[in-house]
């Protein structure tokens, strides 16, 4: 199980704000993407290339491995002024 966080943008577009997703292991973030693409086309704005990812708590790759019970966020880039 990965439990999903989404954050600003991505919450409201997606219409929720975190989940729990059982899948097999080993996998990276980016297949975890598209996993959850699979599951709904929503899913496809975590694809674009400006979205950023922790996991746990961390900022990563999509090449990172995911494990059980990782927690894994996604949120648009942060903008200062």
């Amino acid at each position: 199980m990965v439990h999903i966080k989404f954050f600003a943008s991505l919450r409201e577009q997606l219409g929720i704000d975190n989940m729990s997703f059982d899948t097999e292991f080993p996998l990276t973030i980016m297949d975890l993407i598209q996993q959850l693409q699979a599951q709904n086309d929503k899913f496809s704005l975590l694809n674009e290339g400006n979205v950023l990812v922790a996991k746990n708590q961390e900022i990563t790759e999509l090449s990172d491995k995911v494990q059980s019970n990782d927690e894994v966020a996604f949120f648009p880039p942060v903008t200062g002024g």
